[in-house]
C-alpha cells in the first residue's frame, strides 16, 4: 500500500504550493504523475510523436484537495530518448512555473539535465485555459499539413466522424486550428502562441508549421484522445489532398483555385485546358452566414407547426424522459432561468417547487415552457428543451421542415464554388441540424459548415458577430456575409463590420423607413 502523502501547507484557508513540503514531492501522487508520463512518451514515441528526443508532455498532478490552477506541475526533460525515460528524469514544477524539483546527471554519454524547452509554451495553457494536461508531438501528420498551403494561418477540415473526439466539436462543426510560424527555438514560439490561443478561445491545439503542434485538454486523458483525433485528421486531410478533394468542404469535393478546379498531382482543370500549381489553393476564404426564421424558412411554419408541436408535446415528453441524464440537465437549465425570470418580474414565471413530486415539478415546467413560447423567448434553456421535442417529432416523420423554394439550389451553388455557409439561429444546433436535415427538399445538411446558436450570444448583440468572427478565423470581418429578416440584427452585425443583407420574405415584418441595407427577395439575388 502506498504511503500517504504530506499534506500541503496552506494559509488563511487557501493551499500554498510553491513550496510544497519534500515528503509531498515524494509522495504517491507526484510518483503516479511521472510515471504515467513516462508511459505515454513510450506510446507516443512509437506513434512517431516523440522521435529524436523531440517533442514532450507535461501533466499537473491531480489532487481533489488543491485547486486546479494551484496544483503542482510534472514535465518531461529536453534533450533525452522519450521512450527510454524513467521517473527519476522528470521536473517538478510550482504553478507558476519555477522548478522545485529537478533530476540528477547521468554519466556519459547522456547530456546534462534540462527542463524541456517548451516549458513556457505549457505555461501558457496552463494560465490561459485551465490546462490539466499538455502535448507537444513532432509527428509528421501535424508537420506536413501545415505545408500543404504554405500561406495559410489556418488548418479547416469539417464532416469527419474523428472531429467528435475534439471539445466542443461535433459531425458537422468545421474544425479550424490556428497556424503560427516555426522559430530556431522554441521558446521564441511563446508570443504567438499566446497571440494564437486569445484569437481562437474556443481551440484546443496550435499547429507550428514545419514543427508540429500543441495540444491540451482539462486532463491527461483528454489531451491524448485530443491529441489522436488530431493526428487522424491531419493524415485525412493530407491524403484527401493528394486525391485533389477539399477536406474543408462537407462533401469533400474537387479543391477549387481562382482558375479552376485542383486535381491530383496538382493540376488545375480549366475551360482552357490544366496549368499546374505549385501549392494547395484555397477555396474563397468568404462565408455566408444565413438566419433561419424569415430567411430560409417561412415564419409560419416556425410560428405555426414548430411552435405548437412543442408546446403540445412538453408534457409528454418531460413524462417520457424526466430521469434520463438530458432531460435532467434540460430541467436544471429551466430552472435556472425560471429563478432569474421571478427575481425579475418576468411575466409568466411560475414558482418551480424544489421538493415537489415528479408530477408538480412536471406541470411547473410546463406551464414556464408555454409562457416562454408565448412570449417567443431567445434563451437557451428554452430552445435547448425544444431542440430534443423536435428531435422526437423528426424521428416519427410528425415534421418536415419547410424552406423557400429558391434557397436549395442557392446552398448547392454556393457550395460548389467553395463558399463556405454556416447557420445562426436563436433555435438550439441540435434543432438547425434537425430543420435542414430534414426537409421537403431531402438532407441539405451537406452544404452547410457548422451552426451557430445563443450560447455564441445574443442575435442583437454585436459581440455575438464578433464571437462569430472569431471562430471562423477570417482576416476580415467583411468577408462574411450575414444575412437575416431582422433589423437588429442587422445592425449588431453591420456594427461588428460584417457585411449585410436583408430577406424580404412573405410574413416577415416591416422594416423601419431609410434602413440604409441592401435587400433581397431570393437568395438568387445574392
Amino acid at each position: 500500500m502506498a504511503a500517504a502523502s504530506a499534506a500541503p501547507p496552506a494559509v488563511n484557508g487557501v493551499v500554498q504550493m510553491d513550496t510544497p513540503p519534500q515528503a509531498y514531492l515524494e509522495g504517491h501522487k507526484v510518483k503516479e504523475t511521472k510515471t504515467l508520463i513516462s508511459e505515454l512518451c513510450r506510446q507516443f514515441y512509437h506513434l512517431g510523436w516523440v522521435s529524436g528526443t523531440g517533442g514532450s508532455i507535461t501533466i499537473k498532478v491531480h489532487d481533489d484537495s488543491i485547486p486546479k490552477p494551484q496544483q503542482l506541475i510534472v514535465m518531461s526533460p529536453s534533450g533525452v530518448q522519450k521512450e527510454r525515460m524513467v521517473d527519476e528524469d522528470m521536473y517538478v514544477l510550482s504553478p507558476n512555473g519555477s522548478v522545485l524539483s529537478e533530476p540528477l546527471a547521468k554519466p556519459w554519454p547522456h547530456k546534462p539535465p534540462k527542463c524541456s524547452d517548451c516549458a513556457p509554451l505549457f505555461m501558457k495553457a496552463y494560465e490561459m485555459r485551465n490546462a490539466g494536461a499538455v502535448i507537444h508531438s513532432h509527428g509528421m501528420e501535424s508537420c506536413l499539413v501545415t505545408m500543404i498551403n504554405p500561406l495559410s494561418k489556418e488548418f479547416r477540415i469539417t464532416h469527419m466522424e474523428m472531429i467528435k473526439g475534439i471539445q466542443g466539436h461535433g459531425y458537422y462543426d468545421e474544425l479550424v486550428i490556428p497556424i503560427i510560424e516555426n522559430t530556431a527555438h522554441e521558446r521564441e514560439l511563446t508570443e504567438s502562441l499566446t497571440e494564437a490561443i486569445k484569437a481562437y478561445p474556443k481551440t484546443t491545439a496550435v499547429l507550428v508549421r514545419n514543427h508540429g503542434i500543441y495540444v491540451w485538454g482539462d486532463s491527461w486523458i483528454s489531451a491524448k484522445t485530443q491529441a489522436e483525433c488530431y493526428h487522424y485528421l491531419f493524415d485525412a486531410a493530407i491524403k484527401l489532398h493528394q486525391l485533389g478533394l477539399n477536406c474543408s468542404t462537407p462533401s469533400h469535393g474537387p479543391i477549387h483555385s481562382s482558375d479552376g478546379v485542383i486535381g491530383r498531382n496538382g493540376k488545375v482543370s480549366t475551360k482552357a485546358g490544366i496549368i499546374s500549381s505549385n501549392n494547395g489553393i484555397e477555396p474563397s476564404r468568404r462565408c455566408i452566414v444565413l438566419d433561419i426564421e424569415g430567411t430560409t424558412t417561412p415564419i409560419s411554419f416556425v410560428t405555426e407547426i414548430l411552435f405548437p408541436y412543442a408546446r403540445e408535446n412538453v408534457g409528454r415528453h418531460l413524462e417520457l424522459t424526466y430521469d434520463e441524464a438530458e432531460t435532467q440537465d434540460d430541467i436544471k437549465l429551466l430552472k435556472a432561468q425560471v429563478q432569474e425570470d421571478l427575481e425579475n418580474g418576468v411575466a409568466g414565471a411560475v414558482p418551480i417547487p424544489s421538493d415537489g413530486g415528479k408530477e408538480e415539478v412536471i406541470a411547473a415546467l410546463v406551464a414556464n415552457v408555454e409562457a416562454m413560447i408565448k412570449a417567443d423567448r431567445k434563451i437557451t434553456s428554452l430552445k435547448q428543451l425544444q431542440g430534443h421535442i423536435w428531435r422526437t417529432g423528426f424521428q416519427r416523420n410528425e415534421i418536415e421542415s419547410v424552406l423557400f423554394d429558391d434557397v436549395p439550389e442557392v446552398l448547392e451553388k454556393w457550395h460548389a464554388l467553395g463558399i463556405k455557409v454556416y447557420i445562426y439561429s436563436s433555435g438550439s444546433r441540435l434543432a438547425q441540424r434537425l430543420l435542414f436535415g430534414n426537409t421537403n427538399y431531402g438532407d441539405l445538411r451537406k452544404y452547410l459548415c457548422g451552426f451557430f446558436d445563443t450560447t455564441v450570444g445574443n442575435k442583437k448583440e454585436s459581440e455575438s458577430y464578433v464571437e462569430i468572427t472569431e471562430s471562423l478565423g477570417v482576416y476580415n470581418p467583411s468577408e462574411i456575409l450575414f444575412v437575416t429578416d431582422v433589423y437588429q440584427e442587422a445592425t449588431a452585425a453591420k456594427s461588428a463590420g460584417l457585411e449585410v443583407i436583408i430577406s424580404i420574405r412573405p410574413g416577415n415584418g416591416p422594416l423601419p423607413e431609410n434602413h440604409g441595407f441592401k435587400t433581397v427577395k431570393s437568395f438568387s439575388e445574392i
